[in-house]
């Protein structure tokens, strides 16, 4: 399901090498957790959030039976922190 994702993300971002995904899953659902480059966060969003839904519509689809959810995070150690 992650690489589903990635694949669908890429094409989006001008930082591609900076995806990450995290994924937890779970006997019904699946949470993808996405990080982004900081300039990539509003290309991902998409106007008034359509992107995103997109992107979690799609997953929803290959998911099957379970529910699939992704979440757009902020990476850990921004500002400056590592």
């Amino acid at each position: 399901m992650d690489s589903l994702l990635r694949h669908l993300v890429e094409p989006i971002v001008a930082h591609p090498d900076d995806i990450s995904i995290q994924a937890v899953e779970g006997d019904a659902s699946i949470l993808l957790e996405l990080v982004v480059h900081e300039d990539d966060r509003a290309r991902v969003k998409g106007e008034d959030g359509r992107t995103l839904r997109a992107l979690r519509t799609v997953l929803s689809a290959a998911a099957g039976k379970r529910k699939a959810t992704v979440d757009l995070v902020e990476a850990h150690g921004a500002h400056g922190e590592e």
